[in-house]
């Protein structure tokens, strides 16, 4: 039962993002290039360009991959030295082996839990966030886009590397932090193209009708 709910989340979320982009394409047609999002035409195709994307992409995911496995190694570190001290405190107050391998694991699991709370307030998700800010900015977005797109990456890092965390531990982390970095840098870029639509789809409603109260007015004086 509990399966078939995550099964029928996932899909929901699936189609949700696939709805979005579909809306965001629209909306990019409909304003024009120029006032669409400029730093979402850097595709992850240009990072095999074997020119400047791809030493910008190298660059760019050696340090989010670096500052992301310093985490990962803090919480590691954090879990092995409380597992160390626990034990040896519970064979000294005359624990079997086999309680002691068990107290020591939760006493282990409890610090590693705390540590991993504190790193999440650190260096990966908030580096990876503003290196996509200026990123968009760099190539011609509005400070809107990339402040859009940055809370997306910000967002993304920190629910993907939890997910991740959760179902495989330190590699679940490492690779669930790369991919709702992705994930959410992209659909805040989206969500600042539906937002242009609409606000452009506004603007013209508001000319239509004052241009047909024109009209009127000037009917209504001749």
């Amino acid at each position: 039962m509990d399966f078939q709910k995550k099964r029928v989340q996932f899909l929901a979320f699936v189609a949700a993002i696939i709805a979005l982009s579909i809306t965001a394409e629209k909306c990019r047609q409909l304003v024009g290039e120029k006032a669409s999002s400029q730093s979402g035409k850097f595709t992850f195709l240009n990072c095999f360009d074997m020119t400047s994307g791809t030493l910008a992409c190298s660059v760019k995911e050696s340090v989010k991959l670096y500052c992301y496995n310093i985490r990962a190694a803090h919480v590691e570190r954090a879990r092995h030295d409380a597992m160390k001290s626990a034990l040896v405190d519970a064979l000294k107050q005359g624990m079997s082996q086999s309680a002691s391998a068990k107290y020591a694991k939760k006493e282990g699991d409890k610090a590693a839990k705390l540590a991993s709370r504190k790193a999440r307030r650190i260096i990966g998700p908030i580096l990876s966030s503003g290196w996509d800010f200026f990123e968009a900015v760099y190539y011609g977005g509005t400070l809107t886009e990339g402040f859009l797109r940055g809370s997306g990456t910000l967002f993304g890092t920190y629910a993907g590397g939890f997910l991740g965390d959760q179902r495989l531990g330190r590699f679940g982390y490492l690779v669930g932090s790369h991919m709702g970095s992705w994930i959410g840098g992209r659909m805040g870029l989206m969500l600042y193209d539906v937002a242009n639509g609409v606000h452009f789809l506004l603007h013209s409603v508001q000319s239509l009708g004052s241009e047909v109260q024109k009209t009127s007015a000037d009917y209504q004086e001749n």
